[in-house]
């Protein structure tokens, strides 16, 4: 039997993980949650039919080690490459502001009757990303060293009564 595998496991490596099935995506939707990145860093290269993202990623398999050590809480910058993408859109965004810094909350890949499928990015603010994909093929890739997060604190998912 395999166990299943534990954010402690990474023992502080860089992330490299890929989803090839909606199951897979729940975990990289979960470690992609409040990630930031400036609208200038997103790409889409249909000759290659990749679109990708630089975020700036909340380390939340480090977040418990962060608070037990009590020292700063990390991001890291990561890689989020989907490949097979056949038509990329966006919703509520305004493309003219290059500068302007998006907020991942979730991904969700809904899928079609023919194996194909649609994956929503949901961004802060109701924005969205939305790719037709010809399959799920999603990799993150941590490619720099963990930073103290700048705001010194982890996101806060709190309703407001």
């Amino acid at each position: 039997m395999v166990d299943d595998a534990r954010f402690e496991d990474a023992g502080g490596a860089p992330l490299r993980l890929q989803a090839l099935d909606a199951e897979d995506l729940k975990v990289i939707s979960a470690l992609v949650q409040d990630a930031v990145f400036p609208m200038s860093e997103m790409s889409w290269q249909p000759a290659k039919r990749r679109f990708a993202l630089l975020l700036n990623r909340f380390r939340w398999e480090d977040r418990q080690e962060a608070e037990t050590a009590h020292r700063n809480y990390e991001r890291v910058q990561s890689m989020l490459v989907i490949g097979d993408v056949d038509k990329v859109a966006t919703s509520g965004l305004d493309r003219s502001h290059a500068d302007l810094v998006l907020s991942v909350l979730a991904m969700e890949f809904t899928p079609a009757d023919d194996g194909t499928g649609r994956l929503e990015i949901t961004l802060a603010g109701d924005g969205a990303i939305a790719l037709e994909l010809e399959c799920v093929e999603i990799r993150l890739s941590d490619v720099t060293r963990p930073y103290g997060a700048p705001s010194k604190s982890a996101p806060d998912h709190a309703l407001d009564d």
